[in-house]
């Protein structure tokens, strides 16, 4: 590992692939033995840093149509959280599911889950079949897995039947110092970025480009309300990045003048920071109070001149969403994915059905949406929004951090690479846009 570290860092790329691969890796994981751990606890109370290991494992197998990546930084995503506190069910399930399927998938069903979905690095080995990728190559990846074995996936590989999300629902994730992909999840690292910044938006970036810019998610188009829940988190900072730059209206909700700011660093203008203005849309945990609904609206059409929300941004889930569905315009849309404050939803279906509101379930990217949102990202159309960075060593404070809603935008891990700043190649696109690629640094 150190001379394929020694080999990248020294601009060698092409060397790596004469280095011998290592039998084993660092990397983050989860035990199985360790499922039970937070029985009975509340989410909230559930600690990461007890169930996040950092193990030397075994280097998997390359099978036809993968590849092996030497993983100089990854990120955290809520997906990892979840995998750490074993909800909404030990990721295990997965990882046992997905071993039935093949002797090839049988890899992927072991006592550990090396999780992470994101990451940016060099490609070390490719396995039969593989031509659009070879050794030395930068590439970062998106997190879909397919088969494509099936015809419901050939028309949008979401809708695959052995769709799954990689790091999550499959092993050998990002946050490691190697990692297992299907080579078809490989990108071009875009060149005017650090290891950690390109590691960044892959997950977030695709899922919200998804869900408010593509025609299977909201189909934003110029002048459309965006209300943006949680704008200047890992997801709603690019849903507000998206609504700008597509000619959208963003209506930002934040929590604290800390994230509004940041919000009007973006170029949003229209802010709610729901904590200074009090909004408490439960009364109790079984009763939403319809009344927040309507002063939450009234402050929405306030900040826009008369206007209701063309399109709802949901993520929080449980919290939000009878607000969500409330707010929107008649004939408006709700967008949901996520729903990171709980997955059981309960809205007024009046508002909905008698104002033929649209809800739609969104997850994650096909590989033209993914490849899409990376190039807005290559050409500096859109930009990275990394607020702190740790070490590999200290991912389980990481995913601590993002369970207890303590980051701003995306939280980074330096994996093989051993400081921030590494890896550009593009120091001209990098200078024209250095402000904004800096703008959630240190928040």
């Amino acid at each position: 590992m150190k001379q394929i570290l020694e080999a990248i860092l020294s601009g060698d790329n092409a060397a790596v692939g004469e280095l011998d691969v290592p039998e084993h890796y660092r990397g983050i994981t989860v035990h199985a033995d360790d499922a039970a751990m937070f029985d009975g606890l509340d989410s909230k109370e559930k600690d990461p840093r007890k169930s996040l290991h950092l193990d030397d494992v075994p280097t998997p197998e390359l099978g036809p149509g993968e590849a092996l990546v030497a993983v100089m930084a990854s990120a955290i995503n809520y997906n990892t959280v979840w995998t750490s506190i074993f909800e909404p069910v030990s990721t295990f399930s997965f990882l046992k599911r997905y071993g039935k399927l093949s002797p090839l998938t049988a890899r992927h069903d072991l006592p550990y889950h090396v999780v992470g979905s994101d990451l940016a690095g060099v490609v070390l080995r490719t396995g039969p079949g593989v031509n659009a990728w070879k050794p030395g190559d930068e590439v970062v990846a998106h997190c879909l897995s397919v088969e494509l074995e099936s015809p419901d996936g050939h028309n949008d590989t979401m809708l695959d039947s052995e769709q799954r999300i990689w790091g999550f629902e499959t092993n050998f994730g990002g946050l490691a110092e190697i990692a297992l992909v299907k080579s078809n999840q490989l990108m071009p690292k875009p060149a005017h970025l650090t290891w950690e910044e390109a590691a960044s938006p892959g997950l977030v970036n695709s899922t919200a480009y998804r869900q408010l810019v593509s025609a299977n998610g909201a189909n934003m188009k110029q002048g459309d309300v965006v209300l943006v829940w949680g704008a200047s988190g890992g997801l709603g900072s690019y849903a507000t990045q998206f609504a700008l730059n597509g000619g959208a209206i963003p209506v930002c909700v934040v929590s604290s003048p800390e994230k509004a700011e940041i919000c009007r660093a973006m170029g949003a203008e229209l802010i709610i920071d729901r904590s200074a203005e009090g909004y408490k849309f439960w009364k109790d945990e079984h009763t939403q109070d319809q009344k927040e609904w309507k002063r939450f609206g009234a402050r929405i059409r306030e900040l826009t001149g008369g206007d209701d929300p063309d399109i709802v941004f949901e993520h929080p889930g449980r919290e939000t969403f009878g607000a969500s569905v409330y707010v929107a315009r008649r004939g408006g849309t709700i967008v949901t994915c996520a729903s990171t404050s709980g997955f059981m939803h309960e809205y007024d279906n009046r508002y909905l059905w008698m104002n033929l509101k649209r809800i739609i379930g969104s997850h994650f990217a096909n590989y033209r949406e993914a490849w899409e949102a990376n190039r807005l990202i290559a050409k500096g159309m859109v930009h990275p929004t990394v607020s702190k960075v740790y070490p590999l060593e200290d991912t389980a404070q990481a995913a601590y951090d993002v369970h207890r809603n303590l980051h701003q935008g995306k939280v980074g891990v330096l994996t093989l690479a051993p400081a921030e700043g590494l890896g550009v190649r593009d120091t001209a696109l990098r200078e024209e846009h250095l402000d904004a690629i800096n703008r959630f640094r240190n928040r």
